[in-house]
């Protein structure tokens, strides 16, 4: 055996092993993409997919210049529910949204909001009314005539959708 004598080299081994096949697994459940998020009220479209799993983000702004924000999705470890968020890492965006969506498809949304700031810098979440956006089984969603056209992070929580047989 290659580690004959050198129990503490193969326990190291073993341990680095460990730890890449846990960085692996958790690099397959997880996934946080950059997007600029860019005003001229033109609507766009950012996504991200985890196997079978996707979220979309789409929206239309005024206002500034692009904004760099992320999107995370991620696995729960028993493949029961897959996650999106969408923020600015920076905290409260200055762009005025004249709308958005967050769609999720493979997954009915159980959780889900929105926010008008985001915890940064000794700042904390600050969600949006609850009248100002809809939440249906797939999609969060402005509502027109309440949206304040704030928006800093969008957090959508879903239960997979398994085929019956």
């Amino acid at each position: 055996m290659a580690c004959d004598g050198h129990i503490n080299s193969c326990v190291k081994l073993l341990l680095l092993l460990v730890v890449l096949c846990a960085a692996r697994a958790f690099a397959d459940r997880t996934k946080t993409l950059d997007f600029d998020v860019k005003p001229g009220g033109v609507v766009q479209t950012f996504s991200a997919k985890l196997k079978k799993y996707k979220c979309t983000f789409t929206y239309a702004c005024q206002g500034g210049t692009n904004e760099q924000w992320q999107m995370s999705v991620g696995l729960s470890d028993d493949d029961q529910m897959f996650s999106c968020s969408v923020w600015r890492p920076q905290g409260k965006s200055y762009l005025f949204f004249t709308q958005f969506k967050a769609e999720i498809k493979g997954a009915k949304i159980e959780y889900a909001t929105a926010y008008s700031q985001t915890a940064v810098g000794g700042q904390r979440d600050v969600a949006l009314k609850e009248e100002e956006y809809i939440v249906s089984e797939s999609s969060v969603t402005h509502r027109d005539g309440k949206f304040n056209s704030e928006l800093s992070k969008l957090t959508v929580i879903g239960r997979i959708r398994h085929d019956e047989l």
